[in-house]
């Protein structure tokens, strides 16, 4: 049974920086797009970045520069490295893995950005 946990949210001043993490078990991941995605309060669900099994990343043009999204196979591990945060960043952060043409997500966890 694929699952994935969510951490590293919090409350932080706009210009910090918070660390989340999506640990996947279940199976090896080392070959599947993993992402992150945020959903803000009345907004729809966007991505906000992703990775290859292979490394390659992709990012959405708001983040671009500041998040950075990383994974350690060995640990079934997705990073994002979220640096010079804004309030408008402020957003529930899910985890997703593509597997085998299903998505699974995680339960999200809440980051919260102060002005």
């Amino acid at each position: 049974q694929v699952q994935l946990v969510e951490s590293g949210g919090g409350l932080v001043q706009a210009g910090g920086s918070l660390r989340l993490s999506c640990a996947a078990s279940g199976s090896d991941f080392s070959s599947n797009l993993m992402g992150w995605y945020r959903q803000a309060p009345g907004k729809q669900r966007e991505l906000v970045a992703r990775i290859s099994g292979g490394g390659s990343t992709l990012y959405a043009d708001s983040v671009k520069d500041r998040f950075t999204i990383s994974r350690d196979n060995a640990k079934n591990t997705v990073y994002l490295q979220m640096n010079s945060l804004k309030p408008e960043d402020t957003a529930v952060y899910y985890c997703k893995l593509l597997r085998l043409g299903r998505e699974y997500w995680g339960q999200g966890t809440q980051v919260t950005v102060s002005s």
